[in-house]
């Protein structure tokens, strides 16, 4: 700069000091930005910075078990993976919007061939070029494989990209129809439906929380702060006082028996009559919960606490027991019942047999109508209505299960006439439920005590911790002990030889119980209807020191009516199958019964042939020579006939059909208009007609 003119000299130093001046104010700027930026916006720009690269996730935690009193899974929650789709990463690189439509045209072609889905759809997904679609949920291992090679560079040349498997939780169900109405299913949303997985859904899905993750620039998540202890977060596993093996002879026996007598439905509960621990809880048709979609929503029904009925003369029952506690009636008083035929004002009712005297033990041995209304209508309105309450008829029994029906014991805001007194005595006008039966019984088996129906034995937190425990709860005594074993005593001639439950003698055991055969009220005529009837049973066994209480419904049989011929036997066969697998050896049988025999029953030899092994060969033409027995009966010809109508004229006739394909029948064994012992099978061969 010396040897420059000074003038330039001084002019340099001037552009100096102005570009040096510049330059300050440049970086003075730039520091107070960062300082603002840093210091005074810090907050701000740092939840934006987090929120770009955080990623909030819900974590669903896993779903609560649920075990029979056993141990046994009867629902668990697997993981199984779930395919979503990040566009944006499959784009990324791809210029041009020509350019990305094929890009994504090739991978929803390959994606729809790969999971089975609309091409259509799944282009239209791809298209939003939103970061997180679900393309598929809870897919196979064989699609979760393909979606695998498909985004593998070493397996394909030209991979997917952005496709990511993630693991979702599945309901699964061990036991398929097992239990099916009752334990209900959980939709795609992880919402329990219907049963418990509904009652019980806020216990068993756990808390769902949301968890903070670092991502990468594809926006996978590698990094999460906050976890929380999944145990903390999952859903209480829950025991039931279901017994596996005594629902599965349930369900077994009720599935034959709806078959074999072609009812519209049926239910059945066991209880222990001691605790009110629910033994097996079943009613069909049901449904297998791992296919809800495939069901019907009737079949979903848990008939056993959703349907009402008129029960009929099972009712009988606490009637009687209701008038011997008040002492309005004597064990052995005897009731006059009018031959059959009774006048009360205008309506006529009348008896199946034909009595004049009987005692109030053979009122129920032989279902006397006549006669529970004579005890009704002396013991009263007031008192009759109390008694049912007491039995808890018209309330809910407390199950845990939606849906539960009260049933209606008399019109709101008024008291029952005469004649609907006399009615509900043996059980029409009024309705109750299944479940309702099985727990007032149980309240005489027990000797007084009506208990709350237990259903989930227990829960407990994922570390083992109970949270609740299903304890014995009783609501309040309904009789004296001594009243519960004088009725006890009576029911035990309902299945003795004269009595209408004699089917349902189980051998090696006292039996008490009751038959009902109730019309069902026709809805379009307001009138009972001619054909279709309910038929039940409800029973306790052993009758001296009950461990089960038995309830057996079927609703519109097709294939006879009656409760003792229809339902006895299935309660008998349902208590001789639970009583082996609880280890109750045989210790007694009623005097009466020596002589009742098990042979030939007719439900026994329908239910073999709905087996196909059971089916055996043609047997032999009994022999005709010499004089025909005293019971003999002939074989109808039923020649031509359709499956319901051929059994229907056999079983008329006192003969036990036994059925071989499906149409029309085209052979018979015995011949037609041979005279063969009553109860005789035989044999009707059907084949489709052509």
């Amino acid at each position: 700069m010396r040897n420059l003119d000074p003038e330039r000299a001084k002019w340099i130093r001037v552009r100096i000091g102005i570009l040096s001046g510049i330059m300050a104010l440049g970086l003075g700027g730039l520091v107070s930005g960062a300082y603002r930026v840093q210091v005074e916006d810090g907050a701000q720009w740092k939840e934006t910075a987090e929120n770009q690269r955080m990623r909030r996730l819900h974590v669903e935690p896993k779903r609560g078990t649920i075990h029979d009193r056993n141990g046994s899974p009867l629902a668990v929650t697997v993981e199984v993976p779930s395919l979503s789709v990040d566009v944006a990463e499959m784009i990324r690189g791809v210029e041009g919007q020509e350019a990305q439509a094929s890009v994504l045209k090739d991978a929803s072609i390959r994606l729809a061939t790969a999971l089975t889905l609309d091409l259509n759809e799944t282009y239209a997904k791809l298209l939003t070029k939103k970061r997180f679609i679900w393309l598929k949920r809870r897919i196979s291992g064989d699609e979760a494989q393909a979606i695998r090679d498909m985004s593998d560079p070493k397996k394909n040349p030209h991979p997917v990209r952005g496709l990511n498997l993630e693991g979702e939780g599945h309901r699964y169900y061990p036991s398929r129809e097992l239990l099916g109405p009752v334990l209900g299913f959980v939709a795609p949303d992880g919402l329990g439906k219907d049963g418990l997985e509904l009652y019980l859904d806020e216990e068993l899905k756990g808390r769902i929380q949301d968890v903070r993750g670092l991502r990468d620039r594809t926006g996978r998540l590698i990094f999460s702060e906050g976890k929380t202890d999944s145990d903390a977060l999952a859903g209480h596993d829950v025991t039931l006082t279901i017994d596996g093996g005594i629902q599965h002879v349930v369900e077994q026996e009720l599935d034959a028996a709806q078959r074999t007598y072609e009812t519209k439905g049926a239910s059945l509960v066991v209880v222990d009559p001691n605790t009110g621990e629910i033994l097996a809880l079943a009613s069909t048709p049901g449904y297998n919960p791992n296919d809800y979609g495939a069901s019907e929503v009737d079949a979903r029904r848990d008939r056993v606490v959703t349907d009402r009925f008129e029960p009929g003369s099972v009712m009988k029952v606490f009637t009687l027991a209701t008038a011997l506690s008040a002492g309005v009636l004597k064990p052995t008083e005897p009731i006059f019942c009018e031959h059959g035929t009774f006048q009360l004002g205008n309506v006529t009712i009348h008896d199946t047999h034909l009595n004049d005297w009987l005692t109030p033990t053979q009122v129920l041995a032989k279902s006397s109508n006549i006669g529970a209304l004579k005890i009704a209508l002396r013991l009263g309105e007031p008192q009759l209505y109390a008694g049912f309450r007491k039995f808890g008829f018209g309330e809910t029994t407390g199950l845990p299960l939606p849906g539960e029906a009260t049933g209606v014991l008399r019109p709101k805001g008024r008291p029952w006439f005469e004649v609907e007194t006399a009615n509900a005595s043996f059980g029409q006008g009024i309705s109750v439920t299944t479940v309702q039966l099985a727990m007032a019984l149980s309240a005489i088996a027990n000797g007084g005590r009506l208990y709350e129906p237990i259903l989930v034995k227990k829960m407990q937190d994922a570390r083992g911790n109970i949270i609740r425990d299903g304890v014995p709860k009783a609501r309040r005594d309904v009789i004296s002990a001594q009243v519960a074993h004088t009725i006890t005593e009576m029911l035990t001639a309902v299945v003795e030889d004269g009595g209408t439950g004699v089917e349902a003698a189980v051998p090696g055991f006292r039996v008490a119980g009751k038959t009902a055969t109730a019309q069902k009220a026709d809805p379009a005529t307001g009138k009972y209807s001619e054909d279709k009837y309910t038929a039940s049973f409800i029973g306790f066994v052993p009758a001296d020191k009950p461990r089960l209480v038995i309830a057996v419904v079927l609703d519109e049989p097709m294939i006879g009516r009656y409760g003792g011929d229809l339902a006895g036997p299935v309660f008998r066969r349902v208590a001789e199958a639970s009583l082996r697998y609880l280890g109750v050896t045989p210790n007694s049988t009623a005097p009466r019964l020596s002589q009742v025999t098990r042979e030939n029953d007719p439900a026994d030899a329908t239910l073999a042939l709905l087996k196909p092994q059971a089916v055996a060969a043609m047997p032999a033409p009994p022999s005709v020579f010499g004089p025909p027995a005293a019971n003999a009966v002939k074989v109808p010809d039923a020649a031509g006939l359709a499956a319901r109508d051929a059994v229907r004229q056999v079983t008329a006739a006192g003969l036990v059909p036994e059925i071989d394909g499906t149409g029309r029948l085209v052979r018979q064994w015995p011949l037609p208009g041979t005279r063969v012992p009553k109860g005789s099978a035989v044999r009707l061969v059907f084949e489709p007609a052509s």
